[in-house]
């Protein structure tokens, strides 16, 4: 189908993004615009949950990480929710994703733990790779701390965050820890940038294909494309990880390898439930307040995460 009209919103926060910006902009130009634009176009947070900042102790220091518990607190512990944010391993932070972390911790009646990850090109890879995985292993270790069950833990990441959460749960299954689910939203899988997804939809639709290609070069430093833990499509065995919702767009440049990530998933043996969203572009998942399909991609994921935490607990032997 063609483009949603309700693109026309998004290329207005667009042109406040080239405003706040300007001509050749740095990296801390592209940061500091970011933090500003979502003032201007989302609407108010959820409710507030109990909300706190923690840190994780990291390989590269402390990693700074907001812990959100559904109101009223519930008795006993809750499942658990480890969010990675996306803006190609080089914007974004915590703050970002507040609002969402707020909605999924109240709709999924679950702990969310928000990761700060360090960023490139300060940080390049695989600085955000043992960020994800401190902050994961240190829900597991320590569950006390977040209100958690150990036995029902799960990732999640959109973008460069939906990479982390991949990369996470692969290493997960290899160091032993069984997840029950991971929530991968058009997530960037591969480093080739050649599907025919970042030829046709490359410019004008939201995550432009060259700045991209500069944030994942920014990022990689160097590093073999074909590492798993850059690129999780190249991984030789996807069987035994944790079950998968993938959510792609139509118009998205990463529409491609996120699909393909979600066939190899299945051709694994891996339950995965994979949905694109027709005439959706890049980031719809996190405007709501602008694409309607936003709000409804929400609703799976909490349904897709409710479920599994329910499984999971299912599971559990008994006392």
């Amino acid at each position: 189908m063609p483009p949603h009209p309700q693109i026309r919103r998004f290329r207005e926060l667009l042109a406040l993004w080239g405003q706040l910006t300007g001509d050749d902009p740095s990296i801390e130009d592209l940061r500091r615009a970011r933090r500003r634009v979502p003032a201007a176009a989302h609407t108010p947070h959820p409710p507030p949950a109990e909300v706190r900042d923690l840190e994780v102790d990291g390989p590269g220091g402390p990693v700074p990480v907001r812990l959100y518990r559904p109101r009223p607190r519930s008795a006993g512990p809750l499942p658990a929710l480890v969010y990675l944010h996306g803006g190609g391993f080089v914007l974004g932070d915590i703050d970002d994703v507040d609002g969402l972390c707020r909605e999924l911790s109240a709709r999924v009646g679950c702990a969310v733990v928000n990761v700060g990850y360090r960023l490139a090109p300060e940080h390049p890879f695989p600085a955000a790779v043992e960020d994800a995985w401190a902050a994961l292993a240190d829900v597991a270790a320590r569950p006390g701390r977040y209100g958690a069950d150990p036995a029902r833990l799960a990732v999640a990441g959109e973008s460069a965050g939906g990479n982390l959460a991949a990369v996470t749960a692969q290493r997960a299954r290899d160091e032993g820890l069984a997840l029950v689910h991971q929530l991968l939203v058009y997530p960037v899988t591969d480093t080739a940038m050649d599907t025919p997804s970042w030829a046709e939809h490359g410019s004008g639709l939201g995550l432009d294909a060259a700045m991209m290609a500069a944030y994942l070069d920014l990022y990689r430093c160097g590093a073999d494309p074909a590492d798993p833990r850059l690129a999780p499509l190249r991984a030789a065995d996807l069987s035994g990880l944790a079950p998968a919702t993938v959510i792609t767009a139509e118009y998205d440049i990463l529409r491609d390898e996120g699909e393909a990530y979600a066939r190899r998933l299945a051709e694994a043996g891996v339950p995965v439930e994979l949905r694109r969203y027709p005439g959706m572009i890049h980031s719809f998942f996190l405007l709501p307040e602008i694409f309607e399909d936003g709000a409804r991609a929400r609703a799976l994921a909490a349904a897709r995460l409710r479920a599994a935490f329910a499984a999971g607990r299912s599971a559990e032997p008994a006392p």
